[in-house]
């Protein structure tokens, strides 16, 4: 019989969060599912260890996935001003999310943001947030209603207009498409050598890819995530992902054999 094929691993970022009495470092179940059960991979948990062994850990996957979270990124990283009282933060996450996002892109390796991950990204290439973008003018409300059931929270509550020719609009088969919004933290100053990819009624830019990035890169603001198999178009975003870790695994490995 022919060897079986290794696995695809595709690393997933854990948030750093106390459950009394203890610190620990977890992943939503519903991120964990949408890579093993759309991206068709195994996904791989991630430590929030900040640049510790970070080498390492990427040496051992075929590509990473930034979830989203409910901490905001600390507005030190991009020159913003001081957050509210009480707002959620993880300054262990952004100590791992910045400078592995760099190290990614640099390796050619697949990633993928969503939410938080968007933001991240963001910020890591040199952009800036609105910490509430509600408060902007001329800005609808991006944010969910907390007591509403999950469904309600995660349903599609907006439109996003896709760029022409982008990578969205390719899986999406239109250029447009509905999506779910739970953010209160938006871009404001766009990353130098980020390609727009989807944007929102109001002009906030939802999705993006880095123009000159080696492999596959994608973020998007809302929740593909959520019910993945139920969208198509979901569904479709996580399938690509999945098939660009697969193509960068075959090459890492002929890469090591020859």
């Amino acid at each position: 019989m022919p060897p079986k094929p290794a696995p695809t691993l595709i690393g997933i970022v854990a948030c750093r969060k106390m459950i009394e009495p203890h610190w620990f470092h977890a992943v939503g179940e519903k991120y964990i599912a949408a890579i093993a059960d759309a991206a068709g991979a195994v996904p791989l948990l991630l430590p929030a260890l900040g640049e510790r062994h970070l080498d390492e850990l990427l040496d051992t996957v075929h590509g990473v996935f930034l979830t989203g979270s409910p901490s905001n990124v600390e507005p030190h990283h991009y020159d913003g001003p001081d957050s509210e009282p009480g707002t959620s933060h993880d300054p262990h996450r952004d100590a791992t999310t910045l400078p592995l996002i760099s190290r990614v892109i640099e390796r050619g390796m697949p990633l993928f943001a969503v939410c938080r991950g968007f933001q991240e990204m963001n910020v890591a290439l040199g952009g800036s947030l609105h910490a509430k973008v509600h408060e902007q003018s001329g800005m609808l409300v991006h944010h969910e209603d907390t007591v509403d059931p999950l469904d309600v929270q995660y349903g599609p509550v907006h439109g996003v207009n896709l760029a022409a020719g982008g990578l969205l609009e390719s899986l999406a088969g239109d250029t447009r498409a509905q999506v779910n919004s739970l953010h209160h933290q938006g871009i404001d100053r766009l990353a130098p050598g980020l390609e727009v990819l989807a944007t929102a009624d109001d002009g906030l830019i939802e999705g993006f890819r880095v123009t000159q990035a080696p492999g596959f890169t994608l973020a998007v603001q809302w929740h593909p995530e959520w019910r993945v198999l139920d969208n198509p178009f979901s569904l479709a975003i996580f399938r690509a992902f999945g098939d660009a870790c697969r193509r960068y695994a075959g090459e890492t490995t002929l890469g090591e054999t020859t």
